[in-house]
């Protein structure tokens, strides 16, 4: 008998696009057919989405899921799918997984272990089941098996651990299916994206395919499904402790199918990229998705010259590059709205960027020659549309006004942070106007540090309708455009790679720079990681900073006091940002990673053992 051909099937879905989401499994277990697959595996919550949120809790939802999942069956003759979709039982809903086999449902497998930490809240909207334990459940009058099930096919035995289930240790299922004696373990997952989490993965998968002595199979899903998370479509196979399969992650295609023999031999192993492309591919991916599923018709950025804005400007250019590389010219249209691909035959990339990308330099009195040009130089590199004007005669009009108000004229010695805000305020409705004549997204700049310590102005550089790197902290950032000029070949950043980082508020003769208005990036980033990520206290992270990093203790101690002073101070900052893509191992937005009370003490007992 020759051995059993495994299609890991990933597809790019959106909540409530019903009859999008079922064509995209129809079309993948099309593909996965004329391969001649055995069994075609699509990941956890396939028909409905992951990021469905609220929606799981409705009684109609899940309903309407299942009328999908109906709908879905003919279609799964001489084959076997297995496809993901939450089921309502009275009051308790399950994340489970529907087994398909030659057109007739023979079960569903649910969910043990729930995802809830980081990014994930799945005790909101879904119930554990029970190990070992199996019901039948009335599916438009036809009982189904429900819950802890195995399934044979072309001798092969074989079971689920749906995403979670695989990383609770010692408590897993895969156990317990050991002990059952399966050949094959299946992940269908709908697991974030973050830089390096592929190494993880693999890891895991390799582990597991060597303790359970078994085939192991993972997919996930792909794309940025509803607006802050991103699904890298990673599918992999492991036998013996070893990775034998690995399909290229973040695609810009509609579902991929992934097909592999049960096998113990290598098929078609992609190589693992670095956390520079990896950072690239995962942006383009997820503003190409946010911008065709918003139905916007592209991007507005007030470009200052900086990193931040210039990072921004970059990445939308390699979507382009990269969204055309894979989908060609007319798909990458279509799939924009784009009505008439001939238009941009002649240079696609630039044209296309050209259509998509505006960019506007708002320069003030406070401004240099030497941003103007950065930011110009880039956005002609780029093919970018770029505009540029000063906004003096506005910050000039609210400053009298507020001076005549208060009976007094406003000065750098007293009033400092106000007259920097309303410069940066000054710029928000204009660059607004642009975003809504062209009825494009508007994109704030801020980065993850800035969010860090409230190092931006609301209504200023925040206003935006997406943040896409508020979730990277601006030492990456900083690294990744001087690896960009080269890597990418964008030789328009080499001015921008030249700048010091200031945001250029003050007075020329006041050199302002962001490190000294707050602290190295480099400590910005030691001291988030483990204040945020690993939830340290200030002493604890001056114990350990004080070995690893080349300080005098007196200015260790000032940088972890001003780091956390700040970061309790602008909680309700980061309550308003716009939404950013998770692309780290953390990041600090409330709604997805890192909640904290809007006002609190401040850490002042804490700071105060720093003395």
């Amino acid at each position: 008998m020759s051995p059993l051909s495994l299609a890991l099937a990933t597809v790019n879905q959106t909540p409530l696009d019903w009859e999008g989401n079922f064509q995209r499994i129809i079309a993948a277990i099309q593909e996965a057919t004329r391969q001649n697959a055995d069994l075609v595996v699509f990941p956890e919550l396939a028909i409905t989405g992951y990021g469905s949120e609220d929606l799981f809790l409705s009684y109609w939802y899940p309903k309407k899921a299942l009328d999908q999942l109906r709908k879905l069956i003919p279609y799964c003759k001489n084959t076997t799918v297995a496809v993901g979709v939450p089921y309502r039982i009275g009051e308790k809903v399950f994340n489970t997984m529907a087994l398909i086999e030659d057109g007739v449902l023979i079960g569903f497998v649910a969910k043990q272990f729930m995802a809830i930490d980081g990014v994930h809240y799945e005790f909101r909207w879904f119930t554990p089941w029970e190990a070992n334990k199996q019901i039948e459940v009335d599916f438009f009058g036809q009982p189904i098996p429900f819950g802890d099930l195995t399934f044979h096919k072309k001798g092969v035995h074989y079971g689920f651990e749906i995403c979670e289930d695989a990383w609770r240790g010692e408590a897993r299922p895969g156990y317990r299916l050991c002990e059952r004696k399966v050949d094959l373990i299946l992940s269908p997952s709908a697991s974030h994206f973050a830089m390096g989490k592929t190494w993880e993965r693999k890891q895991l998968i390799e582990y597991s395919s060597r303790i359970f002595d078994c085939y192991y199979g993972y997919i996930n899903l792909l794309g940025n499904e509803a607006g802050r998370m991103i699904f890298d479509g990673e599918a992999l196979l492991a036998k013996s402790g070893k990775l034998l399969s690995r399909n290229q992650l973040l695609s810009f295609q509609d579902y991929q199918v992934h097909c592999v023999k049960l096998e113990n031999k290598e098929q078609n192993l992609a190589e693992i990229k670095n956390k520079e492309w990896e950072f690239t591919q995962a942006t383009a991916l997820g503003l190409f998705d946010y911008l065709r599923k918003s139905k916007s018709k592209g991007f507005v950025l007030s470009l200052s010259g900086g990193a931040d804005s210039s990072s921004i400007a970059v990445l939308i250019a390699e979507m382009v590059k990269r969204g055309l590389e894979e989908l060609g010219l007319p798909r990458f249209c279509e799939k924009l709205g784009l009505s008439d691909h001939h238009q941009f035959e002649n240079d696609p990339e630039k044209l296309l960027v050209g259509t998509l990308l505006t960019t506007a330099y708002q320069g003030t009195a406070n401004s240099s020659l030497d941003t103007f040009e950065s930011a110009k130089t880039l956005a002609e590199s780029l093919g970018a549309q770029f505009l540029h004007w000063t906004i003096d005669e506005e910050v000039a009009s609210y400053t009298s006004k507020i001076e005549k108000a208060i009976g007094r004229k406003l000065t750098w010695e007293q009033d400092d942070i106000t007259l920097q805000n309303i410069q940066a305020r000054s710029r928000s409705p204009i660059i607004w106007m642009l975003a809504n004549i062209k009825n494009a997204l508007l994109v704030a700049t801020s980065n993850r540090s800035e969010g860090d310590v409230g190092y931006t102005t609301m209504d200023g550089d925040t206003s935006g309708s997406i943040s896409p790197i508020a979730g990277v902290d601006k030492h990456f950032i900083l690294h990744w455009i001087q690896w960009a000029q080269t890597h990418l070949n964008r030789p328009g950043l080499a001015k921008v790679n030249s700048l010091q980082p200031t945001a250029e508020l003050r007075p020329q003769e006041r050199t302002q720079t962001d490190e000294k208005d707050l602290m190295p990036y480099a400590v910005i980033v030691e001291i988030e990681k483990l204040a945020i990520r690993e939830r340290r206290s200030p002493m604890d992270i001056y114990l350990i900073l004080k070995e690893e990093l080349n300080l005098e203790p007196e200015l260790l101690k000032s940088y972890i006091k001003k780091f956390f002073q700040l970061w309790a101070r602008n909680q309700w900052k980061r309550e308003r940002l716009a939404p950013s893509f998770h692309l780290d191992q953390f990041n600090v937005d409330p709604k997805t990673w890192y909640r904290f009370p809007i006002l609190s003490g401040g850490f002042q007992e804490e700071l105060n053992q720093l003395e």
